[in-house]
């Protein structure tokens, strides 16, 4: 691939898809996450204690941090009311969770059963790219929601692995098992998921410091200028629609933002790209097309219509062409945006590995028709 003239963007993450940060946020409650009470945890009817030993590479952590490392199967919220309640102690003493750890110290923790507020398992076909016992790779379909929201209670990824998998991470809360980063509910392509907090908190930090390299693909509605380029521009909420964000400067919720482009293809009317976002905010990919003039073909949001059909994709009215039944056919009804290549440096053996997502059948029909242009 050609880069621009300045350093191509070598590590890029999708924000849309970048879980909580790595330290407990002890002041900021998750959505839809009911933490347990005090009272709670000393009723407990079953009690675990389990301890541990401090070594070396774990030396000046944060304790939260340590312990959630340690504690699969409860989420971050959970642990915060067990520190709360003094059940977690460092040498024999209750510690807060900034509490830093050295070498050599002795942790105990006092755990009540491990509390099932998480989604209802779904019999949900998984395409998996790649599986070990650390991670899973997920090819994920149009249409599905990767994790529990209003009016998306099931049918979501989360549910799907509930139900296949039997040990995911609990670091991103009892709702969103295993969810290290996520994907809009129509884009498809490459997620990946952590079977335990260890491998989340190793992943996570990888996007945080913007050493996992993603890339993709979409048709998008118009001529590009340039054969690539880097978008530059803020995005923050939109001001009138929620379910929207927008390119904003200076407002609280904005965010500075960088996407490059790279043309693939032209066609009349249309372009085929490729997309390697340095930032991660969300609609990031979406915002940053429809800004320049050239938004993802069938997105609702941002280009104003949910489906292309087979004529208007030959362009057969704005051109004269005669009509025929066919080209009423719908060939996309989602955004055209795929997550085709994810590459990130394995979070327990440090290999480096990429994943490769074939695209996805209808941007294929997409493409194919748009290639039939010129013989239409």
């Amino acid at each position: 691939m050609i880069t621009p003239n300045e350093d191509r963007p070598g590590n890029m993450n999708e924000r849309d898809e970048l879980s909580e940060s790595i330290e407990l946020d002890e002041s900021v409650d998750q959505p839809g996450v009911i933490p347990a009470s005090l009272s709670d945890i000393e009723s407990a009817p079953s009690i675990t204690r389990m301890e541990f030993e401090v070594d070396e590479e774990s030396a000046n952590q944060r304790v939260d941090f340590y312990v959630s490392m340690k504690c699969d199967g409860y989420s971050r919220m959970f642990l915060r009311t067990v520190f709360v309640a003094g059940k977690v102690r460092v040498d024999g003493r209750p510690v807060k969770p900034a509490f830093r750890v050295q070498t050599g110290q002795k942790i105990s923790i006092d755990l009540p059963p491990v509390p099932n507020d998480g989604p209802i398992p779904e019999d949900i076909p998984l395409d998996i790219l790649f599986e070990d016992e650390y991670l899973v790779i997920i090819n994920k379909p149009a249409g599905m929601v990767v994790h529990p929201a209003k009016g998306h209670w099931n049918g979501t990824l989360t549910s799907a692995l509930a139900f296949h998998f039997q040990n995911l991470s609990n670091a991103g809360g009892p709702t969103r098992p295993g969810i290290v980063h996520r994907l809009d509910r129509d884009t498809t392509g490459v997620i990946a998921i952590a079977k335990s907090n260890e491998v989340h908190f190793k992943l996570s930090a990888q996007f945080e410091a913007r050493e996992v390299s993603k890339e993709y693909h979409a048709i998008v509605v118009g001529s590009l200028e340039l054969d690539r380029d880097w978008i530059r521009a803020p995005i923050g909420h939109h001001p009138y629609q929620r379910d929207k964000m927008a390119i904003r400067a200076g407002h609280e919720s904005s965010r500075d933002a960088e996407t490059f482009y790279e043309v693939i293809k032209r066609f009349i009317g249309y372009s085929y790209v490729r997309v390697l976002p340095k930032t991660g905010r969300t609609h990031q990919i979406r915002v940053h097309l429809s800004h320049i003039g050239c938004p993802v073909l069938a997105d609702r949001l941002y280009a104003g219509h949910a489906k292309a059909t087979r004529g208007q994709l030959l362009r057969k009215q704005s051109l004269g062409l005669p009509h025929q039944p066919s080209d009423d056919d719908v060939v996309i009804s989602r955004h055209a945006l795929h997550a085709h290549k994810l590459a990130f440096s394995h979070p327990i053996t440090g290999q480096a590995m990429e994943f490769v997502s074939p695209i996805a059948a209808d941007m294929q029909e997409t493409l194919k028709i748009l290639s039939q242009q010129s013989r239409s």
